[in-house]
């Protein structure tokens, strides 16, 4: 496996990993429908634009021997008005393929963000993570992700879902 940043040709490939990665990890949390209706063509214009934006967010990838998009994560600056955005990053996206859970790549690609993020001098970073989402919590937990008691809730598929905000410290 390799980590390596995202480029615009990946974009198809992030965007694949994208939805099936939703399909799987929120079946239990969003409507049937909604997650049957989720497009990955659709994803990946949107991907592609984000991907060739000047003002991109840093999108690495984590590829198979064949150069194959396993996972992918995306950060930039928070954008919240809760945390300054000068020192914390936002962890924005960090999704991997369903045959790949449990092999160690989101644990490589969340370690290469973190290096990533410090390499760029942030001090902090936060994500949000559904409530619900028991094995995306426990993950960040294991990394050494806390709830630091911010929440949100947010509409997705026609249903109301919480969100917890996590947050850690990027230097010990």
């Amino acid at each position: 496996m390799s980590i390596r940043e995202a480029l615009p040709e990946d974009a198809a490939a992030v965007a694949a990993v994208h939805v099936l990665s939703w399909r799987a990890a929120y079946r239990d949390l969003l409507p049937a429908p909604y997650l049957a209706s989720l497009d990955v063509e659709e994803r990946t214009a949107v991907w592609r634009t984000r991907l060739a934006a000047a003002d991109r967010p840093t999108v690495l990838v984590a590829t198979d021997a064949d150069g194959r998009v396993l996972a992918f994560s995306c950060f930039r600056a928070w954008r919240g008005e809760a945390l300054d955005p000068g020192p914390t990053a936002e962890l924005a996206a960090l999704y991997a393929l369903p045959e790949a859970w449990g092999t160690g790549v989101g644990r490589a690609l969340l370690a290469a963000s973190t290096e990533a993020l410090r390499a760029a001098g942030f001090r902090t970073a936060a994500l949000w993570v559904l409530a619900g989402n028991t094995r995306g919590r426990r993950f960040y937990e294991a990394a050494g992700w806390r709830p630091d008691g911010g929440t949100a809730r947010e509409e997705t598929g026609g249903r109301v879902l919480d969100e917890l905000r996590y947050r850690r410290q990027l230097f010990a």
